[in-house]
């Protein structure tokens, strides 16, 4: 792995980037903590030229995003605009939006249909477009799971994947099965642990403090040419600039891998 392409999910400190104030000084602490570059999401107002001069002035590179559906579907060339300017080629949706869920099988495949288009789009700005998963796609119809229907239904050249360890773990499925069977779709992947509590509930942990297999994990995405690895934790249960920090020592200690 590639220490300098570790970058921080900045959803995991969303209650720091409400303002552009909070934005500045979570910026400030991710550098300190040593990361080079950070995930836009979950953040408040703020605009697109400030942040990238926060991102510049902190000598950090926004890798990706995630963007609302919203956004995507209504607002694209603003989207495009943004990316461009912030030198940010992955623009992430972190979820399918519920109404395609209630559809079943036919709902999933409408959705990898409808956002293929807009996949297509991006791909022709210069930009790609990537799916974040959570455990909800792990679902099945028959032999095939909601995944297996988004990436089957949508267009190869266009609709990539952001696999999220942790909520493929949650699925009941093998993350590091899952990297390998993306390639040549997935430049991007979540790290995320899980671990299990004194209540017998799965909850989330930092990097190498949970259960996940991140030799498998981490030779899976070698394999297949993982271009950035991106730390994230939804629930933290200490600070979480702690949480990043103890992700990031541990990743680039070389002891997971």
């Amino acid at each position: 792995m590639d220490k300098r392409k570790i970058a921080a999910q900045l959803y995991t400190v969303r209650e720091f980037t409400k303002t552009p104030k909070g934005v500045a000084e979570t910026f400030a602490k991710v550098r300190d903590l040593g990361y080079k570059a950070v995930q836009v999401s979950g953040m408040g107002p703020i605009d697109p030229m400030e942040l990238k001069k926060i991102a510049d002035g902190n000598g950090l590179r926004i890798c990706a995003t995630h963007i609302g559906y919203g956004d995507l579907t209504e607002r694209l060339p603003s989207v495009i605009e943004n990316h461009r300017l912030w030198g940010c080629r992955y623009v992430g949706l972190g979820a399918m939006p519920g109404e395609f869920q209630k559809g079943g099988q036919a709902g999933y495949a409408e959705f990898a249909k409808r956002m293929s288009g807009t996949a297509v789009k991006l791909a022709e700005a210069g930009l790609s477009f990537v799916y974040h998963n959570h455990d909800f796609e792990f679902r099945r119809f028959g032999g095939l799971t909601g995944l297996d229907v988004i990436f089957a239904e949508s267009d190869p050249k266009a609709f990539n994947a952001e696999l999220d360890t942790y909520w493929v773990q949650a699925g009941g499925a093998s993350p590091a099965a899952w990297i390998r069977k993306l390639k040549g779709r997935m430049d991007v992947v979540h790290l995320m642990d899980m671990v299990i509590n004194g209540e017998g509930k799965r909850v989330m942990a930092e990097i190498g403090e949970g259960n996940l297999d991140w030799p498998d994990i981490l030779k899976a995405c070698a394999e297949i040419g993982i271009e950035w690895y991106i730390v994230e934790q939804d629930d933290c249960y200490r600070d979480p600039f702690e949480s990043l920090g103890i992700s990031l020592k541990n990743l680039e200690s070389g002891r997971l891998e």
